[in-house]
């Protein structure tokens, strides 16, 4: 059963429940972008095929109450310009985003990080919310940072970075202060 709602409104974006329809504007925004994929831990996708796919997986651990992911679009435009959302499992979050390269540096990531973690803190029984970010992703720390995060700590080769090489990548560990 899913947790959050499926549309959140903040002053200049708003998120929707992803869905494959959204495939195309996902894959050209930030999926196929090399920069924007950079430090996640899924890989680039090198076709829309490779999107519809993750998103037909999004929809199903939707439905199935285990993560929550929203397309976010300028309400000015209905521009898809990212993604945020989490996984979440007997009360414990784990948030994350990305955005459209072109975008970077205008507040949207952090605009939709605190809106995303507003409606966390209305779900019953929230033991904890937290985010990780390769060590190197600076720009993705101080978003946390600016959402009200608090770093914990370093963990040495915490995931594996599918696009540097594979490599495994020390993390800084966030957490939100309830």
């Amino acid at each position: 059963m899913p947790v959050l709602p499926e549309k959140i409104e903040l002053e200049r974006i708003t998120l929707f429940k992803s869905r494959v329809t959204d495939a195309e504007e996902i894959f050209y925004a930030y999926a196929s972008k090399p920069e924007a994929t950079k430090y996640l831990s899924w890989r680039t996708h090198e076709s829309i095929d490779d999107t519809r796919t993750y998103l037909s997986i999004v929809e199903k651990t939707w439905k199935q109450g285990l993560q929550a992911s929203f397309a976010v679009r300028l309400k000015d435009s209905g521009r898809l310009i990212g993604a945020c959302g989490c996984t979440f499992s007997d009360g414990v979050f784990q948030v994350g985003y990305v955005f459209s390269p072109v975008l970077w540096g205008m507040g949207y990531a952090t605009e939709s990080c605190r809106g995303l973690v507003a409606e966390i803190l209305k779900v019953k029984h929230v033991n904890r919310i937290s985010s990780f970010v390769d060590i190197d992703n600076h720009a993705s720390a101080r978003v946390l940072e600016k959402s009200g995060f608090k770093m914990e700590q370093v963990a040495p080769e915490y995931f594996v970075a599918p696009n540097q090489g594979g490599i495994r990548k020390d993390a800084r560990i966030f957490s939100y202060p309830l």
